[in-house]
């Protein structure tokens, strides 16, 4: 007695197609899900929000840019200063209510007496928020990298 399948055949392939009924059972299960969801996306709700006097959003402080080349020139957002016209300036942005932001730029080569002093005259105007602005690494010099 020979019962189908039972036997092994050496010339019966194995089955190399997809069976594509459980993926098609899922998209249609995902397909009524988003139909039945869709429509309430897009229905508003209307609500009585209440009203409150707050307070308005607070402004960004101005900045101030201080640029120091390697020579010890400083510069005020781009104009020439000497250090006395700095410190006046550093005086009356100080007094402002809203005190300014200062970004400090500086050369590689410059002396650090510079940059002390330009730092003193902003701390002793009263001017607390000081940004040092550098250049991100470029790729031939970041850590890792191959040097010629």
């Amino acid at each position: 007695m020979a019962f189908g399948g039972l036997e092994k055949k050496q010339t019966a392939a194995p089955m190399a197609d997809i069976n594509m009924t459980p993926l098609i059972d899922v998209m249609l299960v995902l397909l009524v899900i988003f139909i039945i969801t869709a429509p309430l996306f897009t229905h508003a709700i209307r609500l009585d929000l209440p009203k409150v006097a707050a307070a308005p959003a607070r402004q960004t402080p101005t900045t101030i840019s201080l640029s120091i080349d390697a020579a010890g020139k400083i510069y005020w957002n781009g104009q020439p200063v000497t250090l006395e016209a700095m410190r006046a300036k550093l005086a009356a942005a100080g007094k402002q209510a809203d005190a300014p932001e200062i970004h400090l730029r500086a050369a590689r080569a410059t002396r650090y007496e510079v940059i002390a002093q330009v730092m003193g005259a902003a701390q002793q105007a009263g001017l607390e928020r000081i940004g040092f602005v550098t250049d991100p690494p470029s790729a031939a010099s970041a850590p890792g990298a191959a040097q010629p």
